[in-house]
């Protein structure tokens, strides 16, 4: 997971995919038949063949392309509305399929797979593979079928099931649903079947990135896949800061920092110092940026932070690089975080008092609020002072920020705790409260 900012705009960063336990919200769909996959002007690939509902486990006969069936078995039908029946796996045998790409269906073969025994799941696995695990995997709800599929089957059903994916991971991990399943199948498969994944992408990973479903299979092979394994890192050379200011990439980016070692992420952590402080500026580079004083190694912390020094009132008072600012503050080694804040409060040649200009910016009276809040000894006495004379006249402003900052130099313990409420600023740069995550 993305680590939570401490004041900014919303994070750019979902789940990868919600859990079956969403079903309830998500209304019935049915998906056209035919071979169309992944969105549009994606390019040509091998097709694969889309799951369409209604018929005994997809064996009906033919129905032509792009027509909507809204066909169900009688049976199917009798499970949607016989609720006080007690329903067991044995009962909808030869219907696997169908029941899978049913809203309800799913949910039913879902919970009953967690408990089934092997000779249960067997008959399901067998009903689905090989003939209709790439239909189920492209389907709204019959990829939770195969999700559980990974998750409770035996090393051999994985294997199998994986098999029949093979030669379509990049379709499949450009299709909404799909990505979900093959996010799930890096987990629980083999190294080498792993492996197969990667080369199926090579030389098309950063056209992987960009893209609002395939990012999260980079991000999930980045995590589960031995380093030595994962030849398509090399390929982010050259365009990180690229990556970085994407609203995709900077999380795959992200990932890269968090697992894999120093010698794989050094080349691409040095180019990212070449742009540190136009990042900083960035709506989407200040989350790495952040990322790096948060959990880079502390020769790439410092070099942050020295791009700060001389800039500070300036980068408090810009949007997304004020995030930074507070982040600096917060991971700064003490001698670091003394010149920083000992820079907020020097006069400026041309007179301007740096910390009056942040009381009465939007976006820097939060960086002198956390200021008050690790500054220490003499220091933050002196920062106190140099907060205190300004208050009166700032009280005109009537802000929420100013009413914060003449608590925190009331309080004899300020700078004790961080402060309870934290703060996110919308668009038009209003301070809005940050929601829970």
């Amino acid at each position: 997971m993305m680590y939570t900012n401490i004041r900014s705009t919303p994070s750019p960063h979902p789940q990868a995919y919600h859990g079956p336990a969403e079903f309830g919200s998500q209304p019935s769909v049915m998906v056209p038949t035919g071979t169309v996959y992944g969105p549009p002007g994606m390019g040509h690939h091998t097709q694969i063949p889309q799951f369409h509902h209604g018929g005994r486990g997809g064996r009906r006969g033919h129905v032509a392309p792009d027509h909507r069936v809204a066909i169900r078995s009688p049976l199917l039908d009798e499970f949607r509305a016989n609720k006080s029946r007690k329903w067991e796996l044995k009962d909808i045998y030869g219907y696997i399929v169908e029941f899978s790409g049913d809203q309800h269906g799913s949910r039913f073969i879902q919970q009953k797979v967690e408990t089934a025994n092997s000779e249960e799941k067997q008959k399901i696995f067998d009903e689905i593979v090989p003939l209709h695990a790439l239909q189920l995997i492209q389907d709204v709800f019959g990829n939770y079928v195969v999700q559980k599929l990974f998750e409770h089957g035996t090393q051999t059903q994985r294997t199998l099931l994986a098999k029949t994916m093979e030669g379509h991971i990049l379709p499949l991990s450009l299709q909404m649903y799909g990505c979900r399943v093959v996010q799930k199948a890096v987990e629980y498969v083999i190294p080498e079947q792993q492996t197969t994944f990667v080369q199926e992408l090579e030389g098309q990973v950063l056209r992987c990135v960009r893209d609002a479903n395939g990012n999260h299979v980079i991000q999930k092979l980045v995590e589960c896949v031995s380093p030595e394994r994962l030849t398509f890192v090399s390929s982010f050379k050259g365009h990180v800061y690229e990556l970085a200011t994407h609203p995709y990439g900077c999380r795959v980016l992200q990932r890269c920092f968090e697992h894999l070692q120093d010698e794989y992420i050094r080349p691409l952590m040095d180019e990212l110092h070449k742009h540190v402080t136009q990042l900083m500026q960035d709506q989407f580079g200040n989350y790495v940026v952040q990322f790096v004083l948060e959990h880079g190694k502390p020769q790439d912390r410092a070099t942050v932070i020295s791009k700060l020094r001389g800039q500070m009132l300036h980068m408090a008072r810009h949007k997304f690089a004020s995030n930074v600012c507070e982040k600096a503050l917060v991971t700064a080694d003490s001698e670091s975080r003394r010149l920083l804040i000992d820079e907020m409060m020097a006069p400026r040649p041309d007179g301007l008092s740096p910390v009056l200009a942040m009381m009465k910016d939007q976006y820097a009276n939060y960086v002198l609020q956390r200021a008050l809040t690790v500054a220490e000894g003499e220091q933050k006495e002196v920062l106190i002072a140099s907060i205190r004379p300004q208050l009166m006249n700032m009280r005109r402003y009537s802000s929420t920020f100013i009413e914060r900052l003449l608590e925190k130099c009331a309080s004899d313990n300020v700078g004790d705790n961080a402060p309870t409420e934290e703060h996110a600023k919308d668009p038009q740069g209003a301070a809005i409260p940050t929601p829970s995550k």
